[in-house]
């Protein structure tokens, strides 16, 4: 017997991957961003720093609770299904049969091969057979609400370092261009990981991405000068 063929699939990280880049995305845009505008109101370095520390905090636990609400709700969604159809395979299971061989039918096989399918699938794993083409859940990839959490808040603290090591190491005349131009470096690196890791290619995961914080950090940055020059005044 021939050995198998194993190929790398990528899909089955879509979870926990999708905290974890949101997460260390949010952690350095936001706080250096909020760093930034700041230090573009003339605030001392001791402001800045606050600011930065405040946000980092303030950031990992909002997108802790964030996570955890919305993958919770996609997780009741997905086990309120699940339940439903425990229901009917128990109430109706031939017209659970017959709607399962249905569905290989419109995928492209004849009535009697389809049945034949079913049957074969439903005797090892009825629930699961169901579960996978009927619903779209599959066991392994069900919402885990408590690891989406902790991975993103981990993220976002972890990367959320970045401007504020930037803010400490700079002089204060290269200040916002030192938190900028580290954080963008990092955004960049970040997207080029994260498309490797989703199986993407790099270039483009990474420029949308540098746009992206670049986007906000000119922003924040104008609207601390505005802030800034109108207080002097």
């Amino acid at each position: 017997m021939p050995p198998l063929h194993q190929e790398i699939h990528r899909s089955g990280r879509a979870g926990w991957l999708r905290a974890a880049v949101l997460g260390a995305d949010d952690g350095i845009v936001s706080t250096a961003s909020l760093m930034i505008g700041v230090a573009a109101s003339s605030a001392p370095q001791g402001a800045i720093l606050v600011s930065g520390v405040a946000g980092l905090v303030a950031g990992a636990m909002s997108m802790a609770v964030g996570e955890y609400v919305s993958v919770s709700s996609q997780r009741d969604s997905e086990r309120a299904d699940i339940e439903r159809e425990t229901r009917e395979l128990t109430g109706q299971p031939q017209a659970e049969l017959d709607e399962l061989a249905m569905i290989y039918v419109k995928r492209g096989l004849e009535k009697e091969l389809a049945m034949r399918v079913a049957e074969q699938l439903s005797s090892r794993d009825r629930l699961g057979a169901h579960m996978r083409d009927e619903l779209g859940i599959d066991r392994e990839s069900l919402s885990r609400p408590m690891q989406a959490a902790w991975i993103s808040a981990a993220s976002f603290a972890s990367f959320a370092v970045v401007p504020i090591a930037a803010l400490l190491v700079a002089p204060a005349a290269l200040r916002v261009p030192m938190i900028a131009a580290l954080s963008l470096m990092s955004l960049a690196a970040l997207g080029a990981f994260g498309g490797h890791l989703g199986g993407a290619p790099s270039g483009p995961a990474s420029l949308r991405v540098a746009l992206g914080g670049a986007l906000a950090m000119a922003v924040t940055a104008a609207i601390g000068w505005i802030l800034g020059v109108s207080v002097a005044l």
